[in-house]
């Protein structure tokens, strides 16, 4: 019987994954990853490269970030400490939820993951200072290939907890979607 817990999100591919944490009056232990728990629920990514970042203050927005195809990333992410709004944006074009957005509270708390799928747009916005964000992605970074949507662009129309954020220079100055170089197709391999 498996330990995770799998739940389709209505962004096609995108899923929330609830390991099972096993704790008594000492904490908790939990399989944070385990492939072959994953393969009983059809997901068979190879992960290469684990990153984390940490976010100081509350009220920081990451994103929206991806990489173009060949070197498109499937992301699996968590929180190790603190709470995240973390947000993914369908850009994948001919899409029926292309331009929509998914928005999932990921904390130490909680302990769910998200899975990301090529395709879409990532970011977050952390809800508590010193967030720690741990994430596999199964093709290195490219900074070749690296692009960005503006984060609070008006036809995706996301709602952040946040009106001012903290940003990097670098979120600032990403397009619009309808100006962002995107080369996904719904139904395509790099899906």
């Amino acid at each position: 019987m498996s330990k995770i817990k799998v739940t389709d999100t209505f962004l096609k591919g995108v899923k929330i994954i609830e390991p099972k944490a096993f704790g008594d009056n000492r904490g908790y232990f939990m399989e944070s990853y385990n492939a072959e728990k994953l393969a009983e629920h059809d997901i068979h990514t190879k992960f290469i490269q684990d990153n984390q970042s940490l976010s100081s203050e509350a009220g920081i927005v990451r994103g929206l970030h991806y990489q173009l195809s060949p070197k498109c990333q499937t992301k699996l992410l968590r929180v190790l400490t603190g709470a995240i709004l973390d947000v993914v944006v369908d850009i994948r074009k001919g899409s029926p939820t292309f331009g929509k957005w998914g928005g999932f509270i990921l904390s130490e708390y909680n302990k769910r993951q998200l899975l990301i799928p090529k395709g879409f747009a990532h970011g977050f916005c952390t809800l508590t200072p010193n967030v720690n964000v741990f994430y596999k992605v199964d093709e290195f970074y490219a900074p070749e290939q690296d692009r960005g949507i503006l984060w609070n662009d008006p036809a995706i129309g996301i709602d952040w907890p946040v009106t001012d954020p903290i940003l990097s220079e670098k979120d600032t100055k990403h397009p619009l979607l309808k100006d962002a170089e995107i080369n996904f197709e719904f139904g395509a391999e790099n899906e």
